[in-house]
């Protein structure tokens, strides 16, 4: 695939369609993006207490191996909730979730779970609703402070692709979830990303269903990508809407060869995604106009 020019990603990410910020809700903005880099700044520090204070004493009282991985996971899953009520409580922005999609999310097992990806902190939600989830990481992190706990407790993506979906499926076996964004990025402001098939390759291979996931709500500008550090939704704040879309079931592909089946499940996560995302827009681009 050919490299995308500056123009061509200047296309896909610009934002001059947004209106300027309201004089009467400058204060607001300000105090909206203040609140957003104050959040930058705790999820970095709590990252870091993970991984020097946390981790160590779990590993006190959970010697085995995968013990630790279960707990830790746990642990992980209960922070970003935390996280995610305390970005609630400064007002940064509202999660809609509806019960019964809350006990659904926290009864999943052994399945590949795809999303959307319009804003950074799409994989904190998610993590924060499913407590058993797994993720494939940016092998760039084993080279942070948190490298201890990403080599212990998740997958790196610069394994061999064969390695990596053994990994998969082992996890997958053992109950839990690997969350996976197909687009491999995330989603631009115009236009779309193609789906790769790594997703559907490793559900393939690990002989799971694969359960997609609609990430929802109103713009998310300001924690889209190639967004401006500073910035923040010029019109109100941001709105998370999760919902789980129709499990695509993988014995609809078990008889195709896996070439086939990677390619033909790939266009059927494509398609219900695209179909759930439009419907999303729709429903927020008209609320907004009412406004």
């Amino acid at each position: 695939m050919a490299k995308e020019s500056k123009e061509e990603i200047k296309q896909k990410y610009n934002h001059d369609e947004l209106p300027a910020v309201k004089w009467y809700r400058f204060p607001l903005w300000c105090y909206q993006c203040f609140i957003k880099l104050f959040c930058y700044a705790f999820f970095g520090t709590g990252s870091v207490v993970l991984a020097l204070l946390i981790f160590p004493w779990i590993r006190v009282f959970h010697h085995d191996k995968e013990t630790f991985r279960i707990k830790a996971r746990e642990f992980v899953s209960a922070s970003f909730r935390m996280f995610t009520n305390v970005m609630r409580a400064t007002g940064a922005l509202s999660l809609k979730v509806s019960k019964e999609d809350r006990e659904r999310f926290r009864n999943l097992h052994g399945k590949v779970i795809i999303a959307n990806h319009p804003s950074m902190l799409d994989f904190v939600f998610i993590m924060s609703l499913v407590p058993n989830a797994n993720c494939i990481v940016r092998g760039g992190l084993t080279k942070t402070v948190l490298a201890g706990v990403i080599k212990q407790c998740y997958i790196v993506n610069t394994l061999d692709f064969d390695e990596l979906c053994a990994l998969c499926k082992q996890t997958i076996d053992e109950g839990n979830n690997v969350i996976i964004f197909p687009e491999g990025t995330r989603t631009p402001r115009h236009g779309v990303n193609p789906y790769k098939k790594g997703a559907a390759r490793i559900a393939y291979y690990s002989k799971c269903g694969v359960q997609p996931v609609l990430v929802g709500g109103n713009d998310k500008y300001g924690l889209g990508k190639h967004d401006p550090f500073w910035s923040y939704n010029h019109t109100e704040r941001y709105v998370y809407d999760f919902s789980l879309l129709p499990e695509i079931k993988i014995d609809d592909y078990k008889d195709l060869t896996e070439t086939i089946a990677a390619k033909r499940l790939t266009s059927k996560m494509e398609e219900v995604i695209y179909a759930a995302v439009s419907e999303n827009d729709t429903k927020y681009v008209t609320n907004r106009d009412r406004n």
